[in-house]
């Protein structure tokens, strides 16, 4: 053997990529801190070319929201002329609209434009209203108007949602994070999409007859579970409560007891006819001038008997009290 070792080349087999794998690249700038369920802010630089179409969106507010409106629009139209889109108040039509101009850029912001005009006409205040324009904040309208026909039965339940002094609307805002407003047929709510689904179900579930705390301890046991860690990929149904529904009897009065008829296979005694009633009293045999004679007696006999009643009550008014008796004491001398 030489000094020199022979290095003995091992060729290793070459792996085939498959039709999957044949374009896949390597992404260095794809790295693992970059969250790609962010949405970023959507800014003029995105998209520097105008609109060639216009849109525009517009909404019917009723007559007493027309005084709140007046005041509050000047803001309403500097807030939207931040963002390029343009706004009409006509006090005649009772009607607000929304359009886009050459200085829009955001494509969806015509959307929350509408949904603040809507808001506003659902009675919300225009400083909770204006916060729709944000990014990640979304509005719903429920409708609850027609879930139930009666009309005192609609009230209690819509009752519910607000609660004793409003506690059970501000324990749904908390646990929901959103805002939440009820006005006569409808009920509007802000805040994140999440938030927003968990009130339609709580809304709509109140209204047919689910009260809102079964809800609400659902949401506080949930809330308690997001905090642990190790139930992230856990069902989480053995936690949460399961309610049943129950038909609850209502006391119904007893019934008297009703004797029970003999039996007789005899039909019953045919009813008299009007006239056969009239033959007997002898009504029939009457002219029409002695029938309208004897029914003006007849009247008038009425209203003499109705104004000495009234009279008797009108009377007791001015009938003195009795007076209590005051018993002399006998004083005896010695």
């Amino acid at each position: 053997m030489s000094d020199t070792e022979e290095v003995v080349a091992v060729e290793q087999p070459v792996v085939k990529k498959g039709k999957t794998g044949k374009y896949r690249k390597e992404k260095p700038w794809d790295t693992d801190d970059i969250d790609h369920w962010k949405i970023e802010e959507f800014k003029p630089e995105d998209n520097k070319l105008s609109f060639t179409e216009e849109s525009s969106f517009a909404t019917l507010f009723p007559k007493y929201r027309e005084n709140y409106l007046k005041e509050v629009w000047p803001h309403v139209t500097r807030a939207l002329d931040k963002v390029g889109v343009a706004c009409v108040l006509d006090l005649v039509e009772g009607s607000m609209t929304v359009k886009t101009t050459k200085k829009t850029y955001d494509p969806y912001i015509i959307l929350k434009g509408r949904d603040l005009i809507k808001l506003l006409a659902r009675s919300v205040p225009f400083p909770q209203a204006v916060k729709v324009l944000d990014d990640g904040i979304s509005s719903d309208i429920i409708k609850i108007g027609n879930v139930t026909r009666n009309k005192e039965r609609f009230v209690k339940r819509r009752q519910r949602l607000l609660g004793p002094n409003g506690s059970t609307l501000k324990a749904i805002e908390l646990l929901t994070k959103c805002y939440m407003m009820v006005q006569g047929n409808t009920v509007s709510a802000m805040g994140p999409y999440q938030g927003l689904k968990e009130i339609r179900r709580i809304v709509i579930d109140c209204m047919k007859n689910v009260h809102p705390i079964y809800h609400i301890k659902e949401l506080m046991i949930k809330r308690e579970l997001a905090k642990d860690p190790k139930l992230a990929t856990e069902s989480w149904d053995r936690f949460l409560p399961h309610f049943k529904k129950k038909n609850v009897k209502l006391n119904k009065k007893p019934k008297p007891d009703s004797k029970k008829k003999e039996y007789t296979p005899f039909p019953p005694a045919q009813t008299l006819s009007k006239i056969d009633k009239q033959l007997e009293s002898g009504e029939y045999w009457l002219k029409d001038s002695e029938k309208k004679a004897r029914d003006m007696a007849e009247r008038k006999q009425k209203q003499q008997e109705t104004t000495v009643k009234r009279k008797a009550e009108r009377e007791k008014d001015f009938i003195a009290p009795k007076e209590p008796v005051q018993k002399k004491s006998k004083t005896t001398t010695e």
